[in-house]
């Protein structure tokens, strides 16, 4: 099991800024602008440091991810891992690009139209690594910023080839010819004709529309052959178990918005728009360090609650209602997720407080179970749910039959790992027993919808209680413990009486 230092000392490595402005000791004298692609500690001391490649990892800490996977892998394998692309909202207007998780935790290099490479070898490094990249071009980092030269992508990211993009497809014909199996993830493109998506696009994804044809077709018939496997599934074994610097990163993650949902507690009151609580939430988010929100939040007010993924945000908060915040940050490519309930007067009433007491005893029970020594799966900690909230519900007057919990009141599943990835589940077997070391939401809720089938006074009542839980040994560990979940925790913080601001 990771141990993890308390939540005060994981704060996100930020200058110490007071109204905007820094201090002159805070100021690091680093040419401007950059020379490299991304943040690193010769361009961003105060953001990464010394010993770091990213934010919270080492250099070492992608060797040995690489270094992992190709142990995974048969004699005379090859992997193919891609960028993320820049993806646009209208014409030119491109949103703020986000590295492709899998390519990311293989190299840490977070520049767009890149590929890596990986040749299984019998050296002592045990693979050669090639990467590929757009590399310099002045006219273009006029307009979009710095990109990082070939031969500093090879130094810094341990490559030991580092090429131009435009070799990408010659250099992987090369390779494929003495591969005996060749691990990709095809980027699918959707076929308007066929209305079927196709996976021989990996050139047509990166290559540059010069590639000659017959380069073109022998490549994508070697990709096509038998030899091609799946990627994602391997990388999903390794992602699955966090490292230490992973379960640190995700606890400060976890840190930046269990505080932002103590503070929009107290920021809430009846007359603001669920959309004010968004931007506030986000604004407190990105002001501690955070790049991006991991999802779009939910803010549901009173009945809005009642829909699973409310996103619209746009009802003002009325005087009686209880609020359902479901809203996380991403923090140096690690997605946190936590969903928290509140009355918006800031005291609960008796029947809000039955349900929510109900819904919380259930979640401590269900975050006990999550260690390796009770040899449970994902799917048996959901049959669970079901067990514990029927018996919590009876103890406040609502018995309810098994049918109507899973379909009316509870109609979604309780857990889904977390990571990279906000739902690391695409390869995740949910009847698979828990492992320490992987990280897991743990999220029980109960949604009353007016119906004479259920106690009036809990009518439009929706109550979810989230937390991000490392699966232990014996004990689990809570990330998510800055967010206040105890009864009187929670209108402490409604009511600014632990000590959090609004701001």
């Amino acid at each position: 099991m990771f141990l993890l230092r308390r939540a005060s000392c994981c704060r996100p490595k930020i200058p110490r800024f007071r109204c905007g402005y820094a201090t002159e000791a805070a100021i690091p004298q680093v040419p401007k602008p950059s020379a490299f692609g991304q943040p690193l500690f010769q361009s961003h001391p105060h953001l990464v440091n010394s010993t770091e490649l990213t934010p919270g990892f080492t250099a070492q800490e992608y060797e040995t991810r690489r270094r992992n996977l190709m142990d995974s892998l048969p004699d005379s394998s090859i992997v193919v891992a891609i960028s993320g692309t820049v993806k646009y909202m209208s014409g030119q207007i491109f949103y703020k690009f986000r590295q492709a998780s899998d390519f990311w935790y293989l190299t840490g290099f977070d520049e767009p139209n890149s590929a890596v490479i990986l040749e299984k070898t019998s050296t002592s490094r045990g693979y050669r690594m090639t990467l590929f990249s757009a590399g310099r071009d002045p006219a273009k980092e006029k307009w979009d910023g710095a990109r990082t030269s070939f031969s500093d992508a090879g130094a810094i990211f341990r490559a030991d080839d580092a090429r131009s993009i435009d070799h990408f497809a010659s250099h992987l014909r090369s390779v494929l010819s003495v591969s005996s199996n060749v691990f990709v993830d095809v980027p699918p493109t959707f076929n308007r004709k066929s209305s079927k998506f196709t996976a021989k696009s990996i050139l047509n994804y990166l290559s540059p529309p010069l590639t000659p044809r017959t380069e073109y077709d022998s490549v994508v018939e070697s990709l096509s052959s038998s030899k091609r496997k799946p990627l994602a599934p391997k990388v999903a074994q390794l992602r699955a178990i966090k490292s230490e610097a992973e379960l640190s990163v995700m606890r400060q993650a976890a840190d930046i918005s269990g505080r932002a949902h103590a503070k929009t507690m107290r920021f809430a009151r009846p007359g603001l728009s669920e959309a004010a609580l968004a931007a506030h939430f986000e604004y407190l988010c990105s002001l501690a360090g955070s790049q991006r929100p991991a999802y779009v939040p939910v803010v549901a007010s009173g009945a809005n609650a009642l829909i699973i993924h409310y996103t619209s945000n746009n009802h003002l908060i009325s005087e009686g209602d209880f609020l359902l915040i479901d809203a996380g940050c991403e923090y140096n490519g690690y997605a946190s997720d936590i969903t928290r309930s509140f009355p918006a007067s800031g005291t609960f009433t008796p029947a809000q407080r039955d349900l929510y007491a109900a819904v919380l005893s259930a979640q401590k029970a269900l975050i006990a179970l999550c260690t390796e020594a009770s040899g449970l799966s994902m799917h048996q900690i959901h049959l669970h749910t079901c067990v514990l909230l029927r018996e919590e519900l009876k103890q406040i007057g609502m018995d309810v039959q098994a049918r109507d919990l899973e379909q009316i009141l509870f109609p979604h599943y309780v857990a889904h790992p977390i990571g990279l990835d906000l739902h690391e589940s695409s390869n995740f077997d949910r009847s698979g027993s828990l492992k320490a070391g992987m990280v897991i939401t743990i999220e029980p809720g109960i949604y009353v919808p007016p119906s004479p089938s259920f106690p009036k006074h809990f009518h439009n009542i929706g109550i979810r209680i989230e937390d991000e839980v490392v699966v232990g040994k014996e004990h689990p560990v809570v990330l998510s413990v800055a967010a206040p979940k105890e009864i009187a925790d929670v209108e402490g913080a409604c009511q600014g009486l632990l000590g959090f601001e609004a701001f």
